[in-house]
């Protein structure tokens, strides 16, 4: 099990808390909570090691586009890239309505 810890600059306030996925088999599940001030946390709980890169390049992407002030926590048992990001826009749509 690894634990990753990311942060990224943020200029939008979110309201709404969100929870989308589970942990399952090649699936995750990710808690998007508001937090006052200008940044993102991202804090990954994976169950493959040696992915930070992988991990990495997958938030920037996101975050490339999304600015909410959030904590994002990430508990992963396998998913691949692709299902990251559903995952998180999809948390983004959940906390927007």
């Amino acid at each position: 099990m690894e634990r990753i810890e990311l942060k990224y600059p943020a200029s939008n306030v979110v309201i709404k808390r969100a929870h989308v996925g589970v942990v399952g088999s090649g699936d995750l599940e990710v808690l998007l909570q508001p937090i006052p001030g200008q940044e993102a946390e991202v804090i990954i709980l994976t169950s493959v090691n040696g992915f930070r890169e992988t991990w990495t390049a997958v938030l920037d992407r996101f975050f490339a586009t999304y600015q909410g002030a959030v904590r994002i926590e990430i508990n992963d048992a396998g998913a691949t890239p692709g299902n990251v990001l559903l995952r998180l826009k999809q948390a983004v749509e959940v906390s927007q309505s």
